[in-house]
């Protein structure tokens, strides 16, 4: 069992930056590949980025690329989401998930273990 939970979201301006975490805790975290999701009111859920177990292989959704970065700490059992330069259209919650694969994954279905989502605000 793996318990994920997030922190870091809150209302920003259009341009801004936030820092997302997600610390995990249970079974060994290195071995979890991990993904950030975003569900915005009316949409359904979709994938922002996920990493390899190994760090050596990151994906982003064409949206979010060239403005944020997935990375994980193992010693801390953290992965983050670094956003910057964001947009209205970022405005959604936020949840990680964690999955007991080496490769991580774009479908939500893969993923084991979910937090309870943070929420991200971002006015324009």
């Amino acid at each position: 069992q793996v318990q994920v939970v997030e922190s870091g979201g809150g209302l920003v301006q259009a341009g801004g930056s936030l820092r997302l975490s997600c610390a995990a805790s249970g079974r060994t975290f290195s071995n979890y590949a991990m993904a950030w999701f975003r569900q915005a009111p009316g949409k359904e859920r979709e994938v922002v980025a996920h990493i390899n177990w190994s760090r050596d292989s990151t994906y982003y959704a064409d949206s979010v690329k060239g403005r944020f970065t997935i990375s994980r700490d193992n010693a801390k059992n953290t992965v983050y989401l670094q956003m910057n330069s964001l947009k209205p259209d970022d405005t959604a919650v936020y949840y990680c998930a964690a999955r007991r694969h080496y490769s991580a994954s774009y479908n939500s279905y893969e993923y084991d273990y979910w937090g309870q989502g943070t929420q991200v605000t971002v006015s324009s």
